[in-house]
């Protein structure tokens, strides 16, 4: 049977060291740990040496206890058991090996030491061994003034550290507040109040002239109809070409010599901003007529609006009046060329139609004069009329002479004299169908001539009719040519305002800290992105 040995009773006096003492102590321990953590930190086969790998190992509080014992007879001032053990295995020693356990329990007073931490050595007397000998728990009373201990348990230290990590992040927080507050003063506040103040105190106020006008068709015009006729779509093409000749630089050059635009815009009274320099040049000039000439077209009303702006009420008025005009006679310059050209071409064709007519008169009488007839039917009707006149005699006669032979006793001269005459009308209807003959058959008989003669005067006929239409055509273009085939009605005429239009102080400003703002969030998250990569 084995029997533990019996280890001497002994017990620690517990004594108050001053603080010179108990901070020179520890502050040596700490120096001592800190030299072995140095030199042991490499590589400890007794174990982890970390507060939070000792922690997870589950030490029991029998083996955390032996081991801050074991640190105070070696002469370590731990602050936690768990830091005993850490500065036990880094100089060297196994808090838990059986040979440091059995000479810890059986050292005796030459060699046992206090718990507190100051490593203080106390001898047993008599009267201890006797108080050890008593087996129930003792009162003793202790007369001697203790400091606090130093000892902090881990939850303490753990919400002690993250108190501290957390105001270090409130601290972090509050000075990248400050910052980006600062940034955003920088960067968007202060150029919205440079902004801002331009436009409050320093623009000079612009006035506003509203006009619209519209572009109707003529109903008497020339060019024909179409789908469109009638609707605005009939003139959609002709508000666009007014359109982009008012925005054009020809338009603002003639306000300039006409209105004087660019002196206006030149005077001391506007502000730099706005102002043109002296002798600008025609693009410098033309950038600020675009500024403050806008002009918008609806296609599904057809009207044309238009909006001019200046420093003086009246001038932006009389600036907008003539704009109108010129607009005005641009529309009637539209179609001019048009219906020039068209009474250029009625001419045209009246001049062929009378030398066509021209040339069927004058084959009409060439074919008359080659002839000498001057109506090839009615000569070969009036033959046709004299044969039938013969032949009808010539029956007559013949009936007569055959009356005659009838009798017993003709009369010899009445049938001699009925003869005669037969003899002469048959002579004289071969000479007619000779005649007739010769007229109807071959190169220049009558019935050629005759047809020649009818294709002429159809030719004749002809010309006369396309001379007539281009007569008309002529008169039309001439009449639509004097006339106006596009008209530019004003529905909104132009009136001086009173008060001023622009600046708009509000809402520039609130536009410029949007647009200051949005560049800001953008250049800030592009430069947070490329930090990231070039971290990454």
């Amino acid at each position: 049977m084995t029997t533990k040995p019996k280890a001497r009773k002994y017990r620690i006096q517990r004594r108050a060291p001053s603080n010179g003492e108990a901070s020179e102590a520890q502050a040596a321990a700490e120096e001592a740990a800190a030299a072995d953590v140095a030199t042991d930190q490499a590589e400890n086969p007794l174990g982890p040496t970390d507060l939070e790998e000792i922690q997870q190992e589950g030490l029991t509080g029998r083996q955390l206890r032996m081991a801050r014992r074991l640190a105070q007879k070696h002469g370590l001032a731990p602050q936690t058991d768990i830091d005993a053990v850490r500065m036990l295995r880094l100089k060297g020693i196994d808090p838990f090996s059986r040979v440091n356990t059995l000479a810890l329990v059986m050292a005796g007073p030459e060699t046992s030491q206090e718990e507190t931490g100051t490593g203080v050595a106390v001898p047993q007397t008599d009267e201890d061994e006797t108080e050890a000998r008593v087996q129930l728990p003792q009162t003793m009373p202790d007369k001697r003034t203790t400091l606090p201990s130093t000892e902090v348990s881990p939850a303490e230290r753990r919400a002690r550290e993250i108190v501290k990590i957390q105001r270090d992040l409130a601290k972090r927080r509050r000075r990248r507040t400050a910052l980006l507050l600062t940034r955003l003063a920088f960067f968007v506040l202060l150029p919205t109040l440079l902004v801002g103040y331009y436009f409050y105190s320093i623009a000079t106020p612009m006035y506003s002239t509203k006009s619209e006008f519209l572009i109707l068709k003529s109903d008497g015009g020339g060019g024909g109809s179409s789908f469109f006729s009638g609707t605005q779509f009939a003139t959609n093409q002709d508000a666009i070409a007014v359109q982009s000749y008012l925005q054009s630089k020809d338009a603002m050059l003639r306000l300039d010599r006409d209105e004087g635009f660019k002196s206006h815009f030149s005077d001391e009274s506007i502000d730099p901003i706005q102002r043109l320099e002296e002798d600008p040049s025609n693009e410098q000039a033309y950038k600020v007529y675009k500024r403050n000439i806008e002009i918008g077209y609806d296609p599904t009303e057809g009207v044309i609006r238009m909006e001019v702006i200046a420093a003086d009420p009246v001038v932006s008025a009389r600036f907008s009046k003539a704009l109108i005009a010129y607009a005005e006679e641009r529309v009637d310059n539209l179609s001019l060329r048009k219906r020039s050209n068209a009474v250029e071409e009625a001419e045209k064709a009246v001049e062929s139609a009378q030398t066509e007519r021209r040339e069927a008169q004058e084959r009409l009488v060439r074919l008359q004069n080659e002839g000498q007839v001057l109506d090839p039917e009615g000569r070969i009707a009036a033959l046709r009329g004299q044969i039938n006149n013969v032949e009808v005699q010539l029956q007559e006669k013949r009936l007569e002479l055959q009356a005659l032979l009838d009798n017993a006793r003709p009369n010899r001269s009445r049938v001699d004299g009925v003869e005669s005459d037969i003899r002469r009308l048959d002579a004289l209807l071969g000479d007619l169908n000779a005649q007739m003959t010769q007229t109807v058959s071959g190169e220049n008989s009558l019935a050629e001539l005759a047809v020649q003669i009818q294709l002429a005067q159809a030719d004749l006929a002809a010309a006369n009719e396309v001379m007539q239409s281009a007569f008309v055509t002529l008169e039309t273009s001439r009449r639509d040519a004097n006339s106006q085939a596009r008209y530019l009605t004003t529905s909104v005429e132009p009136v001086a305002s009173e008060d001023p239009s622009y600046p708009r102080k509000f809402e520039n400003t609130a536009l410029a800290f949007l647009m200051f703002g949005g560049l800001y969030l953008m250049i800030a998250l592009t430069a947070s992105i490329l930090r990231e990569q070039i971290t990454a």
